[in-house]
């Protein structure tokens, strides 16, 4: 099986497609607008303490004081607080983390009233963005993430995920960052770090430390309230440090910053590796080049079709998933209705294991088959359908087939859930019903053209237009593109883009930014 990420950056936003052998299975994707801050550490003032709520509100720059309650001080705040104390004092010499004294735990029964002071400084970090009119959750327990390991400051125990099962090793894990991680310094191993060698650990683990002497040394010489002391890696690489496989043969990207930034954070976990991540050049749209557009649009919706005809539809209600799953206009097979079903049952099973990775779907999740008479058939699709999960990280459960034929799934979620649009709103009349005459479309065009050239001076522009138009326009020996250049000029480019409506377009300057050129909405 061949894996493949593509990686899709917009001025807007940052796509992140997984192929295995060559079907899209995961897909995500975020705004480039909105800022995401969990992770980031500030050096925030006490601004107001809330004994009612046994809470405080912290200021950390945002419109609305963040929120910080008694628990998620930790219970090494003192130890924190006197480090803090200790490192603020002297701003030439940072004070030894190994030097640092550990004061008993804080009382888990306690009160903010008794623990923290308005203004004071404390040293926060995201758990939780800012929502509506609610500012960030806080908490004091400092946790630096990178692939393999967890590193938690003022805490010396060694955590290893339960999910590696293996008891022997556990102990060999446990033992082994018991080595090499340095006094005050707790460590969480991740499941990814089964099984890896000792060089491998300990790059990464100096990775993290590095990480708190920048953080810990902005914090001795700031100069103001509240600052940014440690901020999480770039949304890219965050988005791929979970996604992450060193078996994956390419990873393809668009824009030569983040292929720098991926370059780099792949050089650092599997420095031998570092070479499948690849600069994408092409002129088509990368998802086009790659046949990820088609796969998109035709994977999300209502109604999804996979062979001979059959197909599922998805519900999504309050309360959980609903699929079902229908032989739709297939051909009947010759071995009898139980055969028929039997089929269409086990292609369905491969389809909803790649849906419920592609889309997300968390919680509970019901399907429908179809109804088949053996107990065997129905326990054959059971494991069927557990096979096709192992491949999904988040946490599942599947329950075998009910006498009802319905299985029950729950999911855990491991992001927001995808919502793709596949329905396109028509671009010409904008959902009034009537368009203009299609055959003038590249009347239309060309005035668009003209007016950029002759009106705005703008000489260099890269046309997208939908695959079926960009046929007509380039066909011919002197075709319609050839005679636009002649007239224009020959810095006009014309790109198919497979996520265009049919008679959509879109202007681009040699930024890649759109130049806003369409049809006004008539308001009646």
């Amino acid at each position: 099986m061949t894996s493949e990420l593509v990686i899709d950056v917009q001025p807007k936003e940052i796509s992140i497609a997984l192929m295995e052998d060559k079907a899209l299975v995961e897909f995500q994707k975020e705004s480039q607008t909105v800022s995401f801050n969990v992770g980031n550490m500030y050096l925030g003032k006490v601004k107001k303490l809330m004994p009612g709520l046994n809470a405080c509100f912290v200021d950390v720059g945002f419109g609305k004081d963040a929120f910080l309650h008694y628990l998620d001080l930790g219970p090494q705040f003192h130890s924190y607080q006197k480090y803090l104390k200790q490192v603020v004092s002297d701003r030439k010499k940072l004070y030894p983390m190994a030097k640092a004294s550990m004061l008993p735990d804080i009382d888990k029964e306690g009160t903010v009233s008794n623990t923290l002071q308005q203004g004071q400084e404390v040293i926060v970090q995201i758990v939780k963005e800012p929502i509506s009119t609610k500012g960030p959750r806080l908490t004091c327990e400092l946790s630096f993430a990178g692939r393999y390991l967890v590193l938690i400051p003022f805490n010396d125990k060694v955590s290893v995920s339960s999910k590696i099962k293996s008891s022997e090793e556990r102990a060999r894990l446990k033992q082994l960052l018991q080595s090499i991680k340095p006094k005050n310094f707790g460590v969480i191993v991740r499941t990814v770090a089964e099984g890896k060698r000792v060089a491998e650990l300990d790059a990464e683990l100096k990775v993290l430390l590095r990480h708190w002497e920048e953080m810990i040394t902005k914090v001795q010489k700031h100069d103001k309230l509240p600052t940014l002391v440690h901020e999480e890696t770039s949304r890219t690489v965050g988005m791929l440090r979970d996604l992450f496989n060193p078996s994956y043969e390419n990873i393809y990207v668009n824009d030569e910053t983040v292929f720098h930034e991926i370059k780099d954070y792949v050089s650092l976990i599997a420095p031998e590796r570092a070479n499948i991540v690849k600069l994408y050049t092409g002129q088509l749209p990368i998802f086009d080049n790659f046949a990820i557009t088609k796969q998109l649009k035709s994977s999300f919706g209502k109604t999804i079709s996979y062979k001979s005809g059959a197909y599922l539809i998805i519900e999504h209600t309050e309360a959980m998933h609903v699929v079902d799953v229908n032989s739709g206009n297939r051909a009947k097979s010759a071995n009898g209705q139980e055969a028929n079903a039997m089929e269409v049952n086990l292609g369905a099973a491969d389809e909803l294991a790649r849906q419920l990775r592609l889309r997300d779907m968390g919680g509970i999740i019901v399907v429908d088959f179809i109804d088949m008479n053996l107990a065997e058939n129905r326990q054959k699709l059971y494991e069927r359908m557990c096979q096709n999960m192992q491949k999904d990280r988040a946490k599942h459960n599947i329950l075998p087939l009910s006498k009802f034929g319905l299985m029950q799934i729950t999911r855990q979620r491991v992001r927001p859930a995808m919502d793709v649009t596949t329905d396109e709103t028509c671009p010409t009349c904008f959902g009034k019903g009537t368009i203009k005459s299609s055959i003038l479309f590249t009347d239309t065009l060309e005035s668009k053209i003209d007016y950029l050239v002759n009106k705005l001076k703008i000489k260099k522009f890269t046309l997208y237009i939908h695959p079926y138009i960009a046929a007509f326009v380039n066909q011919g020996l002197v075709s319609m593109k050839r005679k636009w250049q002649m007239k224009y000029g020959f810095g006009i480019k014309v790109i198919p883009d497979q996520s265009l409506a049919f008679l959509q377009y879109k202007f681009t300057d040699p930024k890649g930014e759109e130049i806003d050129m369409k049809e006004e909405i008539e308001i009646k």
